[in-house]
């Protein structure tokens, strides 16, 4: 039985040559080391042999097997790596070809100006802060001194969206939650989203962009002087320096006195055209010191401190700083209209 096993082995040994298929290989494991294989078979007759011998056979049988499973094991492995080089050379890439073109994308106009604006802000000492979509009514509106049969709380103006809550109307809100969180000195920006029961037009959209500025100090220190300086240097800083800037009387239930405030038209530069109504300026924001109410609301003694506020919308901002007619544009993602405009982030860097 020893020179049996010896010829198993030789024979298997031969089968498992360096070239050996792995078809071949899978022959030999199957015939010698299976089930039902050649090792197995004499493994059952070892009952046939004498009792002193059965220890040297059963030896070398463990041998015999360790030594096939061991070659085995490494011939797979050869092939495996085999494989996987003639994978990875025929997924190779031929780093020669010209590559595909990927267009690089923008920023949207609107947030270009947005970016732009913010830009201008910071460099004149105000801070950015970021609020709420969400709001309910005391932010919205009654701090604000709306008063209660105010139009703008009606549902052809708000989105009202149950448990008291509403989508806000402007980014004033940020004036409120920013006061009552903190204590003048403040010089703060808020922008974001707003919302109202507008139909999409040239002019209008249900969705669009506002900058709420404010800057409050103790009594004194801060007046509608600074209010106009402020905003006449954003305006000239933004549009151009030879922009004209004008103030004019306004009423808004949370400033008093208020002001809107117009720029020469930069279509026409100033001639009259249909965009500014002939008149040869178009109006661009809306201001005020804030009204002692909006400070009692928040906590403030209006004794005590003194403040100017002012809010804008960027998409009609943006029709004029950019030479757009229809607001539509903004909104429809074409890509044709769309790239016609350098990021302001790379011209501001």
């Amino acid at each position: 039985m020893k020179d049996q096993l010896e010829q198993i082995r030789s024979r298997a040994l031969a089968e498992l040559a360096d070239d050996a298929a792995e078809a071949a290989i899978e022959n030999v494991r199957v015939r010698v080391l299976g089930r039902s294989g050649e090792l197995t078979e004499i493994m059952r007759r070892m009952r046939e042999v004498p009792p002193e011998e059965r220890p040297a056979i059963g030896q070398l049988v463990n041998q015999i097997k360790a030594e096939l499973e061991a070659r085995i094991e490494v011939l797979q492995g050869r092939l495996r790596e085999a494989a996987l080089e003639r994978e990875l050379a025929a997924a190779r890439l031929d780093v020669t070809l010209p590559g595909a073109h990927l267009p690089r994308g923008r920023l949207h106009p609107v947030t270009q100006t947005i970016e732009e604006m913010l830009h201008i802000f910071r460099a004149m000492g105000f801070e950015i802060a970021a609020t709420r979509d969400v709001e309910d009514d005391f932010h919205n509106f009654a701090a604000l001194n709306f008063p209660p049969d105010h139009p703008a709380r009606e549902m052809q103006d708000t989105f009202f969206i149950g448990g008291g809550l509403l989508l806000r109307t402007h980014t004033s809100n940020g004036q409120i939650r920013v006061m009552e969180a903190r204590r003048p000195p403040l010089a703060v920006v808020c922008p974001g989203n707003c919302y109202r029961r507008d139909e999409l037009s040239v002019r209008a959209s249900p969705m669009f962009s506002q900058i709420e500025g404010f800057m409050v100090d103790r009594a004194g220190k801060i007046t509608m002087a600074h209010l106009k300086g402020v905003l006449t240097e954003f305006l000239r800083a933004f549009f151009g320096a030879g922009t004209a800037v004008r103030f004019r009387a306004s009423f808004f239930p949370f400033t008093e006195p208020s002001a809107e405030v117009d720029i020469s038209c930069l279509l026409c530069a100033g001639k009259g055209c249909r965009v500014c109504k002939q008149s040869g300026w178009t109006e661009i924001l809306g201001s005020g010191m804030i009204h002692p109410n909006v400070f009692r609301a928040v906590g403030y003694d209006p004794a005590e401190f003194q403040g100017f506020a002012f809010g804008l919308g960027v998409e009609r901002t943006a029709l004029l700083k950019l030479g757009v007619e229809d607001m539509r544009l903004f909104f429809e993602n074409d890509l044709r209209f769309l790239n016609q405009f350098q990021a302001t982030v790379e011209r501001l860097a």
